[in-house]
Parts: C-alpha cells; sequence; structure tokens
C-alpha cells in the first residue's frame, strides 16, 4: 500500500466521481481507476460501489476513509515538525484559547512575535476550559492560554503570566450603577445571567457568591461572553466577568464596577505538555510570551 494510492483513494471518495478526481489530482482516469483497483485488490474488499459515472463508498470503505484521513494528517504532522526542526522560524504554532482571552491579550501577543517571526504561522483553537486542557494533554494542540491557569492537573506545565479582578456588569439603570464599587452580597436580591454549569467563570461567580453566603439567582444562561454582555445591556440581570473582557469594550446601557468584598480574581497564563518536549517554533513561542509579559509587569 503506498501513500499515493490512499491520497487518491482519499480524493474519489470525497468527489465521488473518478473524472472530478482525476482531474484535480492531475493525473489520468485510466491510472487512477488502475491504483484504485490494486488497492482494493491489496486489501481483498471493494472499497466503492459503481453507480454509472458516479462512485459510493461501501461500509467498508467508509470505515477505512475515516482511518486514512487519520494516518494521512499524522504523515502531515510529521512533515511539519520535521519542517520546524530544519527551520523553526518557518513552522505553524498550534494554540488554543478560552473565549475570554480571544479580544485580549491573545490578539496582542501573536502581533508582537509575528513582528519577530514573520515567517511562522497559527493554528488557533477556540476551546471550552476543560477541553483545551485536554487537548494539550493529547496532543491537538501544544500550548493553551486559560484563565485561571489550572495548577493542580499534573500532565501539563503551567506559567502564571498576571492576575486580574473579576468585576460586575450591571445595566445602566440598576440601582446601584453609579456606585464606585460595590460588595457582592448587595446583588443577592439581582437575576444573574451566566455561562452554563460546567464552565470556569460559572464556578468563579458561584463561589464568589457563596462566600458572601448567597446563591446567584441565575434567570438566563449562555456561552458566548458577547451574548451575556447583551442580555445584561438589555436589562434581564447582572453577571460577573473578568476585567479584560471589558477592556475598550463596555456596551452602551451597562457599567462596570468594582467589587469590593470579596476579592475575585483569576489567574491568566499559558499551559504546556508535561510528557512531551515542544516542537521548535512552539519554543520560540513560549519563550517569547515570558518574556512579552515580564516586560510588561514592569511597567504595569
Amino acid at each position: 500500500m503506498e501513500l499515493r494510492q490512499i491520497q487518491y483513494f482519499i480524493e474519489v471518495a470525497k468527489r465521488e466521481h473518478f473524472t472530478e478526481a482525476s482531474h484535480n489530482l492531475h493525473v489520468a482516469q485510466s491510472a487512477l481507476s488502475r491504483q484504485i483497483a490494486n488497492l482494493e485488490e491489496e486489501l481483498g474488499v471493494s472499497l466503492f460501489i459503481r453507480e454509472g459515472r458516479n462512485v459510493k463508498l461501501t461500509a467498508v470503505g467508509r470505515i477505512f476513509l475515516q482511518h486514512m484521513e487519520m494516518a494521512v494528517s499524522e504523515i502531515e504532522k510529521a512533515k511539519q515538525k520535521i519542517d520546524e526542526f530544519l527551520d523553526p522560524e518557518r513552522g505553524t504554532i498550534r494554540v488554543g484559547f478560552t473565549s475570554s482571552l480571544a479580544a485580549n491579550p491573545l490578539p496582542t501577543v501573536i502581533s508582537g512575535f509575528r513582528a519577530r517571526y514573520p515567517d511562522i504561522g497559527f493554528q488557533l483553537k477556540q476551546g471550552s476550559y476543560q477541553g483545551l486542557i485536554d487537548s494539550v494533554i493529547n496532543g491537538e494542540i501544544d500550548l493553551a492560554f486559560l484563565g485561571p491557569v489550572p495548577t493542580q492537573e499534573k500532565n501539563v506545565r503551567s506559567h502564571i503570566f498576571f492576575a486580574e479582578n473579576i468585576v460586575a456588569l450591571l445595566p445602566a439603570r440598576h440601582p446601584l450603577a453609579k456606585q464606585p464599587n460595590l460588595r457582592l452580597n448587595q446583588l443577592q436580591e439581582d437575576t444573574f445571567v451566566l455561562f452554563p454549569p460546567g464552565f470556569i467563570l460559572r464556578n468563579i461567580a458561584v463561589n464568589a457568591c457563596s462566600q458572601m453566603g448567597f446563591a446567584p439567582k441565575v434567570a438566563f444562561e449562555g456561552e458566548d461572553i458577547d451574548a451575556i454582555k447583551g442580555l445584561v445591556a438589555a436589562g434581564l440581570g447582572v453577571t460577573l466577568l473578568p476585567e479584560l473582557t471589558l477592556t475598550d469594550n463596555v456596551p452602551r446601557e451597562t457599567v462596570k464596577i468594582p467589587i469590593s468584598e470579596p476579592l475575585v480574581q483569576r489567574t491568566v497564563g499559558i499551559i504546556i505538555p508535561n510528557n512531551r518536549e515542544l516542537p521548535p517554533s512552539e519554543k520560540l513561542f513560549y519563550h517569547f510570551l515570558k518574556e512579552f509579559f515580564d516586560v510588561l509587569s514592569k511597567y504595569s
């Protein structure tokens, strides 16, 4: 079984048409048909059902396609890693992030890094908190921006860049909207707009309320920060959000107010795998991040 045969098979499966596949592969249709026939003979099964000029995968063909796509993907990753070792400044960095870090600081640090290493590319993955931790552990990505930074996960190494306050976001017409700050129990009679159960920012908000002796009355839930902001702007409740998510981005008809009690914060930083070495390009990015935030902390 040759890699070329696998690539031909995947293309025919995708196009469901030998002529279209041969045009896209820039090979003669007869040569393509011969390679597929050789592959089927080697495997001892039919991969396609011929329906006039079109073809459909057989049941075993669908199984074979699933595994071959994963195999080709792994081969491409291996070639990419070899290219990175040969020239780390032309690699591709796979990095994850949560939605609360999408607008700040991720674009700023990537822009700074690209100014220094313009030929390095990025594959960005937005995901849930636990999902990104799992992705780093199992090798889908090599680094992830998280807040708060996990400190008890033995399979990743964590580096904290800074801590930020969690603040209250209130409708502009809320009775406490003109307060310079507030104690969290002043909101115990309000309805809250929070992330769904299982989201880390939901846990932070619920735990903060618990410290002040009450459970928040959750009227609305949303998985998107902008949606939560919009519900607050519509006067449908109050929420607690990381201050970074409101930097230059406080919606109209809302106000952000610092929380004086309890002190609610989260750490922000990055995780990398504990069981494998970072590829060269990712290593450049990791060291750049530490340098970037070290310099930033000296001026803040």
